[in-house]
């Protein structure tokens, strides 16, 4: 019964508040913990402290009210961190919180991590100035809005965004997005309380693909898992979650479950420009095997009459192995997206849930660097182009050297696009 407290204290809480004639309450135990029954956001703006915050929580929370994270545990470079900043929410982590702060004036730094409680009026003078300072850089970078992402030289390059729900896409728009280079399609079922339909995954990537007009849309394939869960999928807890039973291993596992996604794609391409990315690969064979499905799948769209298209397939290279066999992975696909956060937990063997690892954790380790160059030539070889979608994609101290390497496209959150293209352009 322990793997199912949860769900039975869920069924709780929605009984409770039926029987006080109130909207049911579809919140998860830890969720319940951060709101006290009968609780809602407050009307005013608030900065939300938690022990700890799941990316299913992240996604769940109304954003509309919140200025800022902070979490007692937790690290910067956890899901839930790096959806924080996809929604451009300051995100701060390892703060030790006491519950004397509830409802107290406090300030948070996004740039420094620092977290100030009761600031006197000389620091909110100092602070206030900061934000005015901000808010005037970000007027300029306004201004590239509808301009080119390319050097000085004339060498362009693509400038895509990662999204994690269809109310992203107006952010995309809004910071001028040529694409979107990473759809997280694993929140459509975080959202859900049981397993979507292929009608309601249809109907997202329908909507995606129209409001994007033509631009390139990249839905990943469901990447679920490691600190990523949906309680209706049934997966046991694990030691070592992040090398465990995750993304591609349990589509390929419960191949219905993967066909739906799929059909659900491959109806919503004749909408738009639809690619299919399928994650955490190791193996050739697992390629050809998401592809069968992805074929057997077509045939039964076409077999039913219901119109659907070619759509560009591609691999996330977010693991060693692929990184080495990037040579005979790119005549299976047309593309190859690096994520640079796993592939960086998995290269340097650091944890990205644990924050007493991140002074250690180096993004700018030789063995990446290294890494993303090998791909990017064994991909080049075969005619198949590279991108990066992870967080260093948005890092403008090595834009120059992706440059460089011959990286073809960069996925960043929309907060970061217009800040990346002005570092492309500043480029000779």
């Amino acid at each position: 019964m322990k793997p199912r407290a949860e769900d039975v204290n869920d069924i709780t809480g929605r009984l409770i508040s039926i029987l006080n004639n109130r909207e049911p309450d579809v919140r998860s135990q830890e969720e319940t913990e951060i709101f006290e029954e009968g609780d809602r956001m407050p009307d005013e703006s608030v900065i939300l402290m938690a022990d700890d915050l799941t990316p299913s929580e992240t996604v769940w929370l109304d954003k509309s009210g919140i200025l800022a994270f902070v979490t007692h545990r937790g690290s910067v470079h956890s899901h839930a961190a790096i959806l924080a900043r996809s929604m451009n929410i300051p995100a701060i982590t390892g703060i030790d919180i006491r519950e004397e702060w509830d409802g107290k004036m406090a300030v948070v730094d996004g740039y420094t991590g620092e977290v100030t409680i009761d600031p006197d009026s000389e620091y909110l003078e100092k602070m206030t100035a900061k934000m005015r300072a901000d808010g005037k850089k970000q007027e300029l970078l306004r201004e590239l809005k509808g301009k080119e992402t390319v050097t000085k030289g004339g060498k362009k390059i693509h400038l895509y965004t990662n999204i994690s729900s269809v109310k992203d896409v107006d952010s995309v728009l809004e910071n001028d997005g040529e694409g979107i280079g990473l759809l997280r399609s694993e929140f459509l079922y975080l959202e859900s309380e049981g397993f979507p339909t292929e009608q309601q995954l249809f109907l997202a990537y329908k909507t995606v693909a129209e409001k994007m007009n033509g631009k390139k849309v990249i839905v990943r394939t469901l990447d679920i898992g490691a600190d990523k869960q949906a309680d209706y999928l049934g997966l046991e807890k694990e030691d070592n979650p992040a090398m465990g039973y995750r993304a591609v291993r349990i589509c390929l596992n419960r191949p219905e479950m993967f066909k739906t996604q799929l059909r659900a794609i491959l109806r919503a391409s004749v909408y738009g420009n639809i690619s299919v990315m399928f994650p955490m690969i190791i193996s050739v064979q697992e390629v050809r095997e998401c592809k069968r499905i992805l074929a057997e799948a077509k045939k039964e769209l076409a077999a039913e009459g219901i119109a659907c298209k070619d759509v560009e397939t591609g691999v996330m290279i977010e693991t060693p192995a692929a990184v080495w066999i990037s040579e005979e992975l790119a005549r299976e696909v047309d593309f190859f997206s690096i994520g640079t956060n796993d592939l960086t937990q998995y290269t340097l063997a650091i944890d990205r849930q644990n924050a007493k690892l991140d002074h250690i954790r180096d993004t700018h380790h030789p063995a990446i660097l290294r890494s993303i160059q090998m791909v990017v030539e064994n991909g080049h070889k075969s005619g198949v182009w590279v991108g990066i979608c992870g967080e260093l994609a948005a890092d403008t101290s090595l834009t120059k050297m992706f440059l460089d390497m011959g990286i073809d496209e960069l996925s960043v959150s929309p907060s970061f696009l217009l800040p990346v293209r002005d570092a492309v352009r500043r480029l000779e």
